[in-house]
């Protein structure tokens, strides 16, 4: 029996337990009082909504749960940025829904709900994925309507992408089932088809207190902008539905009529299981942040049949670099060794650190899964680039600047899963969210930050020292302990896989036994849209 495994089983297991806890209050929305109102009203909440308009017991993803978490909390929060997104099947044709969650605020508006509606947009555009927009919004949520009206990536942006991804020849389909108002009734009749609920549904860009305001006119919204109004006058929608299901029912037909799409091309063969436990991940993954492990052993739990081919095996091997499958599609794998290694030149390297041979060797098998149109998954748990005079004089930072540009200039699909650390340049050579990964998503054990925390709280409380210092402020051991746990604390929380789902910096927290889901449906979204792009690596000094 081995005592580590066991320990770090418990502690990840507990870590996952506690994540399971969260999801399930963020699923709640705006509370059961809330859901319990909508239900009265003959509605279906959003997340009824996808799960009804989603083919029964297919696998589906959901991108943003955690969006706002933690946020806005003079506001009353805003549980999953008060908007559902989750990319799945609808009569065996992969899609991206987005549904307004109207236990929350009504459905308006945050800032956070602006960004997650661009993400969806984004994969939809990215992927050449149909949308179905699922409407029920109050619009801008005017307390902060500074923070998300007229900036590039506001709400604005939205309308322009209806108006891109129409010209893409991607579907969008809308339904409004709830309120549409002000700016947001564009987005339903900017889609290619627009579906109203009677009775519930209703689309104006001026609701009739604001008209009697304006003009004087007496209206009531019915009569103004109701599902006949739209449907048989005005004829700015397309459908009328009796009901939710009705209107959820008309989608699947349209959906199910769509024609098949231009494929990317990548490979697959037949999908097979990891021939190793998969759950074995939860007691192979230390329990500190700081322990060394063997990601060879993460990998073979994560690829079909625990097989891969490594790359350059013994050079570099502070990353890991190697072809696989997973769930039958072939993959390059990029992943930070956690492990001490020995080079062939005498040197000790640090695990979850990137040498200027490391780096190399990355560079050059992104280049060739470019080369062969092989997607790319980046395996995170990396603390940066090795400092001090030895690696800075071997050109660590050129080497550091060639693997980034690899990343940068890469035109195949690029999917990052942070298992663990994700610290600094570290974090952007392994394709952390700025470098337009399809998805990015981390396990309940990550951590995202400039440095870790220990360190950082160092040179912060020493930072602060000597300013109470240069002050005639005495300070003793005790107040250099207490500046240190207090900022330390400070930070921990910054550092946390919930704080960075909060503000999407990524996609989502999974359990990790989801990952392999996770990536196959992430290439076969990605496989909707041929790359057209040239790989071409720019200027590289060597």
């Amino acid at each position: 029996m081995d005592i580590n495994f066991n320990k770090n089983e418990d502690f990840n297991k507990l870590s996952l337990s506690d994540f399971k806890q969260k999801l399930a209050k963020v699923k709640l929305g705006g509370g059961e009082k809330r859901i319990e109102k909508l239900h009265a009203e003959g509605k279906m909440t959003a997340r009824e909504r996808i799960d009804y308009l989603l083919d029964a017991k297919s696998k589906s993803i959901e991108i943003g749960a955690f969006a706002g978490d933690g946020m806005y909390a003079e506001h009353g929060g805003c549980p999953s940025g008060g908007v559902v997104i989750k990319i799945g099947y609808i009569k065996g044709k992969q899609c991206i829904v987005v549904a307004n969650d109207a236990t929350v605020k009504a459905g308006a508006w945050f800032p956070i709900t602006g960004k997650k509606n661009l993400r969806a947009q984004e994969i939809a555009m990215e992927n050449r994925l149909p949308i179905i927009y699922l409407v029920d919004s109050a619009g801008v949520y005017l307390p902060m309507q500074d923070e998300i009206f007229p900036d590039k990536e506001h709400f604005g942006r939205i309308f322009r992408n209806n108006a891109i991804m129409s010209s893409m020849g991607i579907t969008q389909i809308a339904a409004v089932m709830g309120s549409c108002v002000a700016g947001g009734a564009y987005l339903p009749i900017m889609s290619d088809e627009a579906l109203i609920v009677d009775k519930t549904g209703s689309i104006f860009l001026a609701g009739s207190y604001l008209v009697k305001a304006a003009i004087g006119e007496n209206i009531d919204n019915e009569t103004l902008g109701g599902a006949t109004t739209h449907c048989e006058i005005s004829g700015v929608t397309d459908y009328k539905a009796k009901d939710d299901k009705d209107a959820l029912d008309t989608i699947k037909n349209i959906v199910g009529k769509i024609g098949d799409y231009e494929k990317a091309g990548f490979n697959r063969e037949k999908p097979q299981k990891p021939a190793l436990p998969e759950s074995d991940i939860y007691g192979i993954l230390p329990k500190s942040r700081a322990d060394q492990y063997d990601m060879t052993e993460i990998i073979k739990r994560l690829v079909d049949n625990s097989e891969y081919d490594e790359y350059k095996a013994g050079y570099g091997q502070t990353i890991i670099t190697c072809y696989a499958r997973i769930d039958g599609w072939a993959v390059g794998i990029v992943a930070n060794q956690r492990k001490v290694v020995k080079s062939k030149k005498g040197e000790m390297q640090l695990g979850g650190v990137i040498y200027s041979d490391s780096a190399d060797k990355a560079t050059r098998f992104i280049a060739n899964c470019n080369q062969k149109k092989i997607p790319l998954v980046f395996l995170q748990d990396v603390t940066g680039f090795m400092v001090g005079s030895k690696s800075e004089h071997g050109g660590i930072i050129k080497d550091g600047a060639k693997m980034v540009n690899a990343v940068s200039n890469s035109v195949v699909p690029k999917f990052t899963v942070v298992i663990g650390n994700s610290y600094g340049a570290g974090n952007y050579a392994m394709c952390g969210k700025a470098y337009d990964p399809q998805l990015i998503f981390a396990w309940p054990s990550a951590e995202l930050a400039v440095m870790g925390g220990t360190q950082a709280a160092k040179v912060l409380a020493q930072i602060e020292a000597s300013s109470l210092k240069a002050k005639g402020a005495v300070v003793d051991e005790k107040t250099e302990q207490e500046l240190f746990d207090k900022i330390k604390a400070r930070y921990d929380a910054q550092v946390s896989p919930y704080y960075a789902a909060a503000r999407l910096w990524t996609d989502a927290i999974i359990d990790p036994l989801d990952t392999r889901t996770w990536i196959s449906m992430g290439i076969e979204a990605a496989n909707h849209a041929p790359i057209e792009k040239k790989f071409n690596l720019g200027v590289i000094q060597v």
